[in-house]
């Protein structure tokens, strides 16, 4: 191998192409054990979806299994019992994200944001995200946006808050930018088709462009990961073993670069095969009986 090949493979991480289905599988475990930064909180249970109400028993019994090994979780909503989320992560020692979803129902927007407030006030929120994708989805003005952002800023002004969307919104939106204390970026490889091999480079460079656009503001990964089964996307191939190659890279990466990053996601949940197609449910480490997957 060329020295330049050679130097694209090691900035594209680890060389597990060699890696026997246990060898991947107890390296794995190895990186699982040795903890994330943060993991993404999938609450619902089968036959649950988002408006449906939650219990306590299951994000607490959820909660326990992901403890060990992550030391934040990012949490989406804060209405349907979703509120309970944060205040049980604390309980158990967990730091907090958490997201107000904001769409085209105000009434609910009304109540997702009277709830991060109230969080926050209480002490259950470490940052405050206010929407999720939500230019991206076109569910809002920019200008509906930002009064939303300025109104939970006002409020909880010690509070870190930022907005959480596409890695690519934050160059394109200044304003929305500007707004934020903090830079919460989506960065899936995945979903612009890049094959496996590649997808580190190419994660790193979304995390960087999202750098650029923050002129200086701390730039957290909100979102990343790879799913281990479904349809693919042009060169991008969901499978078991593509799932936890880029877990592992991806995990490294995080570790060794001290870049704050959420996988995505905790567990797999049904419900999103309606907006994702078949590949949806099929995101996290645990599957959704809630055991681990790899």
């Amino acid at each position: 191998m060329s020295y330049r090949a050679d130097k694209i493979r090691s900035l594209a991480g680890l060389n597990l192409d060699n890696k026997t289905t246990k060898g991947l599988q107890n390296l794995f475990k190895k990186t699982l054990k040795n903890g994330m930064h943060g993991l993404c909180f999938s609450p619902y249970e089968e036959g649950q979806k988002p408006g449906d109400q939650m219990t306590e028993e299951q994000i607490r019994r959820r909660m326990k299994i992901i403890k060990p090994y992550t030391k934040w979780i990012r949490s989406f909503s804060c209405t349907d019992g979703n509120e309970a989320i944060p205040r049980i992560a604390k309980e158990f020692g967990i730091k907090t994200l958490v997201g107000a979803w904001l769409g085209d129902d105000a009434e609910i927007n009304k109540k997702e944001i009277d709830g991060l407030i109230k969080l926050a006030k209480d002490g259950y929120v470490d940052i405050a995200a206010v929407g999720n994708e939500v230019m991206y989805r076109g569910d809002l003005t920019e200008d509906e946006l930002l009064g939303f952002m300025y109104q939970v800023k006002t409020a909880v002004p010690n509070i870190p808050m930022g907005y959480v969307d596409a890695y690519y919104e934050f160059s394109h939106r200044p304003r929305i930018t500007e707004a934020c204390d903090v830079i919460l970026a989506n960065c899936y490889p995945y979903w612009e088709g890049c094959s496996l091999e590649y997808s580190l480079l190419y994660m790193k460079d979304m995390y960087n462009q999202a750098v650029s656009a923050g002129n200086g503001k701390k730039v957290i990964i909100t979102e990343t990961g790879w799913p281990s089964y479904g349809e693919g996307l042009q060169g991008a191939h969901p499978s078991h073993e593509n799932a936890i190659k880029y877990f592992i890279n991806s995990q490294v990466w995080s570790d060794e670069s001290d870049t704050e990053m959420f996988y995505f996601s905790s567990f797999d949940e049904s419900w999103k095969i309606g907006s994702e197609g078949v590949v949806g449910a099929f995101w996290g480490l645990w599957d959704k009986d809630e055991k681990l997957k790899f």
